[in-house]
């Protein structure tokens, strides 16, 4: 397997690394799969970013109001805030962040109204919260909540009704560290703590939006609790107790979707939907193993499972959001499953018209998995196909998928052994599927008006960002080559 610099959380300089015995390739016979390219302009540079082969890190973007933010990062120029207007003359960095990529860069990106709120860090204050409005001078530290050079460790930034709401995690005397919730206006003196809760730190991994209230959930060995904030003090409730003992919140669902999360509960998982209310937070039912949040389409929620640690399938169950019971669907097909570590799991699923669109992941005793392939159901059996299986699996590449909202899907795909990832869409098919540009490893698409944006290499190793029409009109075949598999 290859191994390349680009990997946006692995760094640079990384050596190739193997798969612990597991085959290269496993032939499937019933695996054919093409890939046509787009006409010329489809897809199309809007600007440079990095210099040839300096390898780094490009991503994050964000859509403000119309203005793209983003980051990039190497070890010549240190950690760079951009913005964009879509055009290359109007794609500029706002502010450097010196220092070594990936301790010095801005982070967690979120959109509030016409401005961006991010973390980073500098020597003289440590990692705290900033703020840009679009501009050099306004891109500017908001408040050292943690006087000095010491780190506030902050997570779960949300925008709520127009302010930031996040918490801040303070270390405990007795070891270990508690939460505290807090907001932010973009000033000092607006930047407040809403509440204490140092003394339950048992605060779940996940948060959930809902009519704008933020859900979040506390696990002590006195029971599990949701809670939920406005971010006030007199709006930071208890909603409702779910459990007598302790549970561990596993998954929520994605923004847009069911409000859904998983609690696991000893050996089941728990699937939970809710509206925010207790009356409307209910139990949907429990599966006797730990399953993970697919998707939902209609009435119904999807979850994926491991089928057996011997045959190491993954399975797909349908679940009805009225509390109607689970359904078995179907199981994809692991040919590596003879070997050890290799679980397969679904990862970056996006729902687009009546599909669910996800990558299959088959796990290995490495950091690269073994094999990465796209697949999509529409909730049956039958409609359950495989899209695109890549030739090449990349080290640290995390394979991306983005539904644009106009029916397409875009995702990275590698058709080659050895080869890099392409930029492709798909309308659900493979005879659908067409190649964007001849742009390496795209990553963060996002949609901004009537176009998507995204960060790629070009064949020198430059990195730039593209846009691509976020209404394709691009049948398959026109132009360019067909690579038949």
């Amino acid at each position: 397997m290859n191994a390349r610099n680009w990997g946006a959380l692995l760094w640079f300089g990384l050596a190739g690394v193997g798969c612990g015995g597991v085959p290269e390739a496993v032939e499937d016979g019933a695996r054919d799969v093409s890939a046509q390219a787009c006409p010329p302009g489809v897809a199309a540079r809007v600007a440079s970013l990095m210099p040839p082969d300096t390898g780094g890190f490009m991503g994050e973007l964000t859509n403000v109001q119309g203005t793209l933010f983003f980051v990039t990062s190497t070890f010549d120029t240190g950690s760079l805030l951009w913005r964009s207007d879509g055009t290359e003359a109007g794609t500029f960095p706002l502010k450097t962040f010196p220092g070594p990529p990936g301790v010095y860069q801005p982070q967690n990106l979120v959109a509030v109204g016409n401005r961006l709120f991010f973390q980073t860090r500098t020597d003289a204050t440590g990692n705290e919260l900033w703020l840009s409005d679009g501009t050099a001078n306004g891109t500017r530290l908001v408040k050292d909540i943690t006087p000095g050079a010491a780190d506030s460790v902050l997570t779960n930034a949300t925008e709520l009704n127009g302010r930031l709401v996040f918490f801040r995690w303070v270390p405990q005397p007795g070891g270990g560290a508690g939460p505290e919730l807090w907001r932010s206006d973009g000033t000092a003196g607006g930047t407040l703590r809403v509440r204490n809760f140092t003394s339950t730190p048992g605060l779940g991994n996940g948060t959930l939006k809902v009519n704008n209230m933020l859900l979040f959930f506390f696990s002590e060995d006195t029971g599990t609790t949701m809670w939920r904030t406005d971010g006030t003090l007199a709006g930071t409730t208890s909603v409702k107790r779910l459990d007598a003992g302790p549970t561990y919140l596993s998954d929520v669902s994605r923004p847009g979707e069911t409000p859904l999360f998983i609690l696991e509960d000893g050996p089941n998982s728990e699937v939970w939907r809710t509206n925010g209310t207790a009356s409307g937070t209910v139990r949907l039912d429990a599966f006797g193993k730990r399953v993970s949040l697919l998707g939902t389409l209609g009435a119904y929620v999807y979850v994926t499972s491991v089928d057996s640690p011997v045959t190491k399938r993954l399975r797909i169950d349908r679940l009805s959001l009225s509390g109607d019971g689970k359904t078995h669907i179907t199981t994809l097909p692991n040919p590596y499953g003879a070997y050890e570590y290799t679980f397969p799991s679904a990862r970056r699923a996006v729902v687009s018209g009546n599909d669910i669109y996800f990558n299959l992941s088959i796990g290995s005793d490495a950091p690269v998995p073994t094999a990465v392939s796209l697949w999509a159901t529409n909730g049956t059996a039958s409609g359950t196909r495989q899209l695109f299986d890549n030739r090449n699996v990349e080290y640290g590449y995390g394979y991306p998928l983005f539904a644009t909202g106009t029916g397409q899907v875009l995702f990275g795909g590698a058709p080659e052994q050895n080869g890099p990832a392409f930029p492709y869409f798909t309308r659900g098919t493979p005879a659908t599927q067409g190649r964007l540009a001849d742009a390496r490893f795209p990553d963060s698409f996002t949609r901004v008006g009537s176009r998507i944006f995204f960060t790629a290499f070009d064949a020198a190793g430059e990195g730039q960002l593209w846009s691509a029409p976020a209404s394709l009109s691009c049948p398959p075949g026109l132009t360019g080559t067909g690579e038949s598999r």
